[in-house]
């Protein structure tokens, strides 16, 4: 009996020792991994679609929440102006969730363009919804409002041949970030307000 109250304490101290060893580690590399992410998975398509602002758009960011959701908003500033933000949104596509940064001027409300992030697309099909500058680019300037869909479906947005799934997952995630957008407008305009310029 007594043997098994010592290895029932020994289990219990390593147990104890193991959690927090793994919390400290979680804890003090979190913001490291956060910036990794934001740097090499979501800052190319930040910086493709506010190409030409004077300012650090991965730097210059605040958040806003929507309802459950924290929102990260990366500036723009053009012609001494904050007033363009780039944020992130998602669509099903056809290997999972196609994760989307998509680019607004506030001033005008229209789309300044539009780069994928993640996805879990079928290699040299799907995936070039993230790889051909061609899809991406028929996005810009286009009026960020209504609903966004593919010309099969009889929209506005050419789909990729071969990958309409993930054409349609980027068409409804641009049409979830009108949704967004419309939400959170007053306070990106009030937060702008206030940006340094």
């Amino acid at each position: 009996m007594r043997e098994m109250i010592q290895m029932v304490v020994v289990l219990t101290v390593l147990s104890c020792v193991s959690g927090g060893l793994l919390a400290s580690i979680k804890s003090n590399t979190e913001e490291r991994i956060s910036y990794q992410q934001l740097k090499f998975v979501k800052g190319p398509a930040i910086r493709a679609i506010l190409e030409g602002s004077s300012n650090d758009p991965i730097t210059d960011r605040f958040t806003l929440q929507d309802g459950e959701v924290e929102r990260s908003f990366f500036v723009g500033v053009f012609d001494g102006q904050p007033n363009t933000v780039a944020f992130e949104t998602s669509g099903k596509g056809f290997g999972g969730d196609v994760g989307l940064m998509v680019g607004v001027n506030v001033a005008d409300n229209s789309l300044v363009g539009i780069g994928v992030t993640t996805h879990s697309e079928t290699p040299g099909v799907g995936s070039r919804a993230q790889s051909d500058p061609a899809f991406a680019a028929q996005f810009k300037g286009m009026p960020f409002e209504g609903e966004f869909t593919v010309k099969p479906d009889g929209g506005q947005v050419d789909a990729l041949s071969g990958a309409t799934i993930t054409s349609r997952a980027v068409a409804g995630a641009v049409t979830d970030a009108v949704k967004i957008y419309g939400r959170l407008k007053s306070q990106l305009a009030d937060q702008l307000k206030s940006f340094p310029k």
